[in-house]
């Protein structure tokens, strides 16, 4: 061989080396790497396109020009257009020698399904002149449509190889092998690449090696959760666990405990518990914050609430098996199919028995905190609400899709109620408003006919009116308490509401009782009045059955009619004999159990 003839033999072709680099970043995305396929760069391949970069055969080789010269990042983009196209299906490996080969419908389809694909999951840079967006639909429909209405022209030639068909069928050519299905073993590695990408970001395997890291019992529950329960994986998913054994010995945490509004559960690593237990625990905090157990509390005790909470909880998990219950916690079967707040009311007599029951926390300590405790591993945190309500209704979905098992039916009906947001408590007002209030009706009369029409102005028509006769009988009561706990905030707000409603629905009048140490009779007030040129008269103590009484020996005032007291709870013990609702402030609490309806303002 001469000298030039060597020294051209040696000189590195940058063909080769662009095609490296490009099959190099294919390797590194998951999606197309899953596709294990043979390379065919021969010059004398005879199935190389011609104009095009890369075709592929249905037993799995992709043939690449020779020699054509392109970038690393366009030789990865067309390698991976090649290889969806075995992943999805698009080339079954067969022993049949004669199989039809696709139309150009479908041929068109197939690389528009891939080339959406890659917009999603992009591996290297799309030719120029490629859309920039594709239809919807699978390859079979868009194949339908394009055959009736012809291939648009973006679409034409959006495969690897414009020009010609990317997509080769080939005979199987391994008598000893039975046909590669391709599909299926794309689905496997792809989940396998992306499961050892997670762990690797989840620092459950080493970067450097790759190899696994041993886990702690409480991370491979939460694991556990996320690969193998989908009532709560996507809970599992989102929340943190903090093992930090100096945190758990400042708050007090003998086991665990839970911030709703951070999203972390902290746990006390020095205790040991079996994996079925470990899972347990998880699952009993991650009730307690996705149910929002701690917001439910309003004005009841604290500790009792968490108390009443976690006996539900446990008869949930423990009807579930979800995991093993650890001994000691609180469990009991009578219990069961009772609410929180029904559990709550049983035990608020016992309250000194009760305080020497413990928690997940500890004794005397509940596990549902309010506010997150600060640590080095901390981050800003946010109200979670959505979060949880759509991971508990989402993993519902999903538990009764894949027939997973049946579920209590307290905790199916509380997760059902966080997929519909509360109904605003002005909203409810009026809905009482409308089932106890009659709205009047108007009359149309000739004895008082209405403005003529331009158009036929020698056609009288009747004028609509409410008659007098109906004015006494739509109307309701007000007690509004105004002695000195009143905020004003509040009064504002439930006079605009009881106005707004009034004028809305026609009511002429409402009679108004101002009440603090006596009760002051403002009689009839219209809408405008009660809304803006009212005058609170009192200001000192509270007594609203004088209210009460007032309305019910008022000759005036309808036997019928309603009452709606307002009050922010500090009151004395009231006995109403009528249809009646209250109106308080949220978290405030009746010193009586009431008989009628009770909306809290927000």
């Amino acid at each position: 061989m001469s000298r030039p003839a060597r020294k051209a033999a040696d000189r590195p072709d940058p063909a080769a080396q662009a095609f490296a680099a490009g099959l190099a970043l294919i390797k590194r995305n998951p999606a197309s790497a899953a596709v294990e396929a043979e390379f065919c760069r021969s010059p004398d391949c005879g199935l190389a396109p011609r104009r095009g970069l890369t075709r592929v055969d249905s037993n799995g080789s992709v043939h690449v020009h020779p020699s054509r010269l392109a970038e690393p990042a366009a030789w990865a983009w067309s390698i991976a257009h090649s290889l969806l196209h075995l992943g999805f299906g698009h080339l079954p490996a067969s022993r049949e020698a004669d199989r039809p080969e696709p139309d150009g419908p479908l041929l068109a389809a197939r690389c528009a399904v891939v080339n959406r694909f890659l917009l999603t999951f992009p591996a290297g840079r799309a030719p120029d002149g490629l859309p920039g967006a594709y239809p919807g639909g699978d390859e079979e429909e868009l194949a339908a449509r394009w055959r009736r209405d012809g291939i648009p022209a973006g679409y034409r030639d959006c495969g690897s190889a414009p020009g010609e068909p990317d997509q080769i069928l080939r005979t199987w050519p391994y008598g000893g092998l039975a046909p590669t299905d391709w599909e299926a073993a794309f689905a496997q590695a792809l989940t396998r690449s992306i499961s050892e990408a997670m762990d690797t970001a989840g620092g459950r395997r080493d970067r450097s090696t790759g190899e696994l890291v041993p886990q702690r019992p409480w991370d491979r529950a939460l694991n556990w959760f996320v690969s193998s329960y989908p009532l709560l994986g996507g809970l599992a998913a989102g929340l943190t666990v903090v093992a930090d054994a100096e945190l758990a010995r400042t708050h007090d945490i003998a086991v665990a405990a839970v911030s709703a509004a951070a999203g972390e559960i902290y746990v006390n690593p020095l205790r040991r518990h079996t994996d079925p237990e470990w899972r347990f625990v998880l699952a009993h905090e991650m009730l307690h914050a996705a149910l929002r157990h701690g917001e439910r509390c309003g004005a009841r005790d604290p500790y009792l609430f968490n108390v009443a909470a976690d006996y539900v909880v446990n008869g949930w998990l423990v009807e579930m098996a979800v995991g093993d219950m650890p001994e000691g916690l609180l469990y009991d079967p009578d219990l069961r199919d009772l609410s929180v707040e029904e559990v709550y009311d049983r035990i608020a007599g016992e309250l000194r028995r009760r305080r020497r029951l413990a928690t997940l926390r500890g004794k005397g300590r509940g596990d549902m905190l309010g506010e997150p405790l600060a640590h080095a591993a901390g981050r800003p945190y946010t109200d979670l609400d959505a979060f949880y309500r759509r991971g508990l209704v989402q993993g519902l979905d999903l538990h009764r899709h894949q027939e997973r098992g049946m579920l209590p039916a307290g905790l199916v009906e509380e997760i059902r109620a966080l997929a519909h947001p509360p109904v605003p408590w002005d909203a409810r007002l009026a809905r009482w408003f409308d089932a106890y209030v009659p709205r009047p009706e108007p009359v149309r009369s000739y004895a008082r006919p209405a403005r003529r029409q331009a158009a036929t102005p020698d056609i009288p028509r009747a004028g609509r009116y409410l008659p007098p006769e109906e004015s006494p009988r739509c109307t309701f009561g007000v007690v509004l308490d105004t002695s000195g706990s009143m905020d004003r905030v509040l009064l504002g707000k439930a006079l605009g509401a009881i106005a707004s409603y009034a004028a809305a629905r026609d009511v002429p009048a409402a009679r108004v009782v101002f009440c603090d140490a006596a009760a002051h009779d403002a009689g009839y007030l219209q809408p405008a009045d009660i809304a803006g040129r009212v005058r609170v008269r009192g200001r000192g103590g509270t007594a609203l059955q004088p209210g009460i009484d007032l309305l019910a020996r008022a000759p005036d005032f309808p036997a019928a009619a309603p009452v709606l007291v307002i009050t922010d709870g500090w009151c004395d013990v009231l006995r109403i004999r009528r249809e009646h609702a209250f109106l308080v402030p949220q978290g405030a609490s009746l010193p009586f159990t009431p008989r009628g309806p009770v909306f809290r303002l927000a």
